[in-house]
């Protein structure tokens, strides 16, 4: 991670920003590895695949083989994981992406380009290549480690929970090539048990001549935000060192989301709450969601004629049902759903549905429980209101009351509402009749903002169309 520019508030000493394990971290060979192994991996089976049971290499060959490179990069970090989850993860990755591809190519017609002999070949040939590639990257890690030279050895300066956490992360990534020395803080006895795995060094006075004597290469300032005074003394301390320096973010202080390090018009800032969807992260998941939302109206189109045919003959009033609820940033948007219930509540004042509601219809009662009467949505996504996976939308009016009650609950908010949503697929779908359910349907949505990823999407889709034939928890 680059360095930083200086931070106003601590003087204008540079500190550098990150954790173990981020590529300022971690062994440069084995990062770059982890990045094109599994892209590397899919080319050069299909390459093979195609030799021995395609008759050779075509330029359709060639095409596909740019499409999976693209699907597959960057690779995947799997070497901290056990043998049987790793090839699971493998696995699971390798049916989203070969799905796609053989989505793509039927709606195309390129798929009866591609003999079929050579597809089903591939299609075993890849994940078991990858799940061997990965077991032998897993075995060679610490050899590789090794060649970047002796491991660079660490000190953290504050012993307190993130700065506990840290050291316990160190220990148990030998493949790093970290060598923690122990903690320094002014305030030993209050903070650290005597049997900890880390020894206590020393104090703030004696971590400069330490640091030089010991050719400390990293040191992390675990110190909390409210110490500058004391953090100003380390860095003084360290100015006549060479070691790399990280500050440590105290997650106690505030839950960052999305935290990280940024630059305003060349002045450097650190984001404490932003959405994922920046830059080409934004662009791959408006992308997604306009392809997927495309394919999926194109597929569902005369099943979407045959509900709107029911929901008119059992009752009257208007097919689709409209409602205010809030999107992106927290602006007014008009949702679809297919209407439900013989009522159509859009007020100051709305109640949830609940088991047994009087105001459901019989076919309202179906849509509800498969959770066809969200289907409409999909127009919403390509209207650009709503994205596919999000956070569910709620009315305007259950909004006003739960973000006085909640902490935090317009942060979901950064993101556009979804279709389904990390909440809905950890037992959080269906009513929130009470504070603790809602606040647990917000906690997962925080959750999802945190650590969002295009693979984190396509688990959840997974997972809710699995839900649908066994959940019933929606009414």
């Amino acid at each position: 991670m680059a360095e930083s520019a200086p931070l106003t508030s601590l003087g204008t000493w540079p500190i550098r920003r990150g954790f173990a394990g981020t590529p300022s971290d971690s062994s440069p060979v084995l990062w770059v590895i982890e990045r094109m192994l599994e892209p590397f991996i899919l080319v050069l089976t299909l390459f093979a695949a195609a030799w021995r049971w395609g008759g050779g290499l075509s330029p359709a060959d060639l095409i596909l083989a740019l499409l999976a490179f693209l699907l597959a990069f960057p690779g995947t970090a799997l070497r901290s994981f056990t043998p049987s989850v790793l090839a699971l993860r493998v696995l699971l990755r390798w049916s989203w992406m070969a799905g796609l591809l053989a989505l793509v190519g039927l709606v195309t017609g390129y798929l009866a380009v591609f003999e079929s002999r050579f597809l089903f070949h591939w299609l075993w040939l890849a994940p078991s290549a990858q799940i061997v590639a990965q077991l032998a990257l897993r075995a060679a890690a610490p050899r590789l480690s090794r060649l970047q030279g002796p491991p660079r050895a660490a000190v953290i300066v504050g012993i307190n929970p993130q700065g506990t956490l840290l050291a316990q992360r160190i220990a148990q990534s030998p493949f790093e090539g970290i060598r923690m020395l122990g903690f320094f803080d002014d305030r030993l006895s209050e903070r650290h048990d005597s049997s900890a795995a880390h020894p206590i060094t020393g104090g703030l006075a004696q971590l400069p001549e330490y640091v030089k004597r010991n050719r400390v290469q990293l040191i992390y300032l675990s110190l909390p935000m409210s110490a500058s005074p004391r953090i100003l003394q380390v860095l003084d301390g360290l100015k006549d060192t060479t070691a790399s320096i990280y500050f440590v973010p105290d997650m106690f202080i505030t839950d960052l989301i999305q935290g990280r390090s940024d630059k305003v018009c060349g002045v450097a800032v650190i984001s404490v709450c932003d959405t994922p969807f920046r830059g080409w992260t934004g662009l791959l998941k408006r992308g997604s969601d306009l392809l997927l939302a495309g394919l999926i109206v194109l597929l569902i189109a005369p099943l979407l004629l045959i509900i709107a045919l029911a929901v008119r003959l059992e009752s009257s009033g208007p097919v689709i049902f409209r409602q205010r609820r809030y999107g992106l940033d927290g602006q007014e948007i008009c949702v679809y759903k297919f209407r439900s219930m013989w009522v159509t509540e859009d007020g100051s004042r709305i109640e949830q549905a609940r088991l047994g509601d009087p105001r459901i219809t019989r076919v309202g009662r179906f849509l509800r429980r498969t959770s066809l009467d969200e289907l409409p949505q999909f127009i919403n996504v390509l209207q650009g209101r709503m994205s596919i996976v999000g956070p569910r939308p709620h009315a305007v009016a259950h909004n006003e009351l739960y973000r006085k009650l909640i902490k935090g609950y317009m942060v979901r908010h950064k993101v556009k509402p979804g279709i389904t949503g990390w909440a809905q697929v950890n037992g959080q779908r269906g009513e929130t009749d009470t504070l603790d359910k809602m606040q647990a349907r917000i906690d997962l949505d925080l959750d999802y903002l945190r650590h969002w990823s295009l693979w984190l999407d396509l688990r959840i889709i997974a997972r809710t169309v699995a839900l649908v034939f066994k959940d019933a928890r929606a009414y």
